[in-house]
């Protein structure tokens, strides 16, 4: 019961009082919704934010300009508003960015954008647009709204830590569960499992995984959830050992209750604090993995925005006069990864009950 002398209400106390943990979560919660939301906040709301209008690559941020768009001859399926929200909607006008133009009747003239040349564009049954678009990122090298593929790659981070999270705790804790009641022989082949794992580089299995299975999205999250499992059992192993010597769990082995129900009810509700402190360091560990394997061209393929596939495309510019293009994604990360680990220190702290 979340009472006034719960021991849950107590954490969330001592939580409340730590201000990196609470600025941290108010971090996490805001970009979780930023992912959320994903196309439907983002200035380029096309498939993967991947409307390159080349004209203007590589603008600095408060980069402005008019930009034409006339109607595409393509037949555009529009989608619903859910649909939109999750994977985009591609659009029905061809982007032009222009420097200036004058309307005469049904004739436009306009001087493109970095041209000298004045064009006509005639009117036809669909019309045309002109609107003023502003870039607060500026542009990449492709012509791409910074801003739109930051906040679509921030999707990409959360949803990779959420699943290799969910990963590691379900093996972590069945393993680690089942090696600490049961112990013996069980326990020595699951911590010969966890120490074998335990020897390998992180990186270096992951590589292996994903140089087995492909470099799909899907493999990016197996890849990252089976290296960090280990981490987990070894915790839940040694809270194990600690709480089954209790009496409430003698009490439930002598009324017969199976083994199973032990565990799951009885002493694994007791140990989740630990638990909820690994995870949180794990979701930084994962997000970091994530943009690492894809700086390294081994995460998320082009042309999905991914803040480590940013760093990729973008990094020779940081000593070229365009800083701005590697560091806003690296700050993103490190931003994300920062709060997890504030909360993470939040957390436990909040649920160490020698905490005052």
């Amino acid at each position: 019961m979340f009472t006034k002398n719960s021991p849950t209400y107590k954490a969330w106390g001592r939580l409340k009082r730590n201000k990196p943990a609470l600025i941290g979560m108010v971090w996490i919660i805001i970009m979780v919704l930023v992912s959320i939301l994903g196309y439907k906040i983002a200035p380029d709301s096309t498939p993967n934010c991947d409307n390159q209008m080349v004209r203007i690559k590589l603008q600095p941020p408060g980069f402005s300009t008019p930009i034409l768009k006339i109607k595409s001859d393509l037949d555009i399926q529009q989608k619903n508003f859910f649909s939109q929200m999750i994977n985009g909607q591609e659009t029905e006008y061809k982007w032009i960015p222009i420097e200036r133009y004058t309307q005469v009747k049904d004739t436009l003239l306009i001087t493109t954008y970095g041209g000298d040349q004045i064009e006509q564009i005639v009117q036809n049954k669909d019309g045309f647009k002109v609107s003023q678009h502003k870039f607060y990122l500026g542009t990449d090298n492709f012509g791409r709204d910074i801003l739109s593929r930051i906040l679509l790659g921030t999707r990409i981070s959360l949803i990779v830590g959420l699943i290799a999270v969910v990963i590691s705790l379900i093996i972590g804790i069945t393993l680690g569960s089942i090696a600490g009641y049961i112990g013996g022989k069980v326990d020595d082949l699951i911590m010969f499992l966890v120490n074998t794992v335990w020897s390998i580089p992180t990186l270096l299995l992951v590589f292996a995984i994903v140089l087995a299975f492909g470099r799909g999205v899907g493999i990016i999250f197996l890849a990252v959830g089976l290296t960090m499992w280990v981490d987990v059992a070894r915790i839940v192993r040694g809270q194990v050992l600690s709480v089954k010597e209790m009496q409430y769990v003698e009490a439930a082995q002598a009324f017969g209750f199976s083994s199973f129900r032990i565990i799951f009810k009885h002493i694994l509700p007791n140990v989740l604090g630990p638990v909820m402190v690994i995870a949180a360091a794990n979701f930084a560990t994962a997000i970091l993995l994530e943009a690492g394997l894809s700086y390294l061209g081994f995460g998320v393929q082009p042309p999905t925005p991914s803040w480590g596939t940013m760093l990729n495309e973008n990094y020779g510019f940081a000593i070229s006069g365009k800083p701005l293009l590697a560091l806003v994604p690296a700050l993103a990360v490190m931003l994300l990864v920062l709060s997890f680990n504030l909360l993470g220190n939040g957390l436990r702290d909040a649920l160490d009950v020698t905490t005052r």
